[in-house]
């Protein structure tokens, strides 16, 4: 089982398998941002591309949209992010799914407005992907000088084993994890959900 495989075969299967989704390879080989600028594709778009790979389905099954995220805390401004925003519907316009571009830098301008609680400004893209709802979605992904990086904090063995397991780090409610997770099985039904008792 790939789960059971050491992590430097784990990260080697992940590239593997996110090289074959073509929305992803679009996404990664476009150079998105400036130079200076940390970026990671992220979130439902790696571990439902995995999901799809483990339960035969094309690769780009049931994958509404991609997370590419970004951190500018130079101009928070709605009006900077949107000139990304706008950017991204001209490049990416051609795949089959929405590419949703957000600097992180100003989430918590309006986390509390869409999940009902407050969180103090982030201070990077890791930073903000630890706290993503569950161990099996904490995973970004980048390309820089030819070279794809990943970064899961909470390691991929659940994301392999299909585990959705709330994150501990994350600070989201009950009720949007169980509503991720009742999404989720309608595409993915032999995923292992682990109940929510984060403390």
């Amino acid at each position: 089982m790939i789960s059971n495989k050491p992590t430097h075969q784990q990260e080697k299967d992940l590239i593997d398998t996110v090289s074959k989704n073509p929305n992803i390879t679009f996404i990664l080989d476009n150079q998105f941002f400036p130079q200076h600028i940390p970026w990671y594709l992220g979130a439902g778009a790696i571990s439902q591309t995995v999901w799809n790979q483990l339960s035969g389905n094309k690769l780009t099954d049931n994958i509404k949209d991609y997370d590419l995220i970004y951190y500018d805390p130079s101009d928070i401004s709605y009006e900077a992010e949107d000139v990304y925003i706008q950017k991204g519907k001209n490049i990416f316009k051609s795949l089959s799914a929405e590419v949703e571009i957000r600097n992180q830098a100003r989430v918590h301008l309006w986390f509390e407005s869409k999940f009902g609680c407050k969180i103090s400004p982030l201070k990077s893209c890791e930073d903000a992907i630890n706290g993503w709802p569950t161990t099996a979605t904490t995973v970004g992904i980048n390309k820089i000088n030819n070279t794809i990086n990943i970064y899961a904090p909470y390691g991929l063995n659940d994301l392999f084993g299909m585990v959705v397991r709330p994150n501990k780090q994350s600070i989201i409610e009950k009720e949007v994890y169980e509503n991720k997770v009742n999404k989720w099985t309608q595409s993915w039904p032999n995923l292992k959900v682990i109940p929510w008792e984060k403390t």
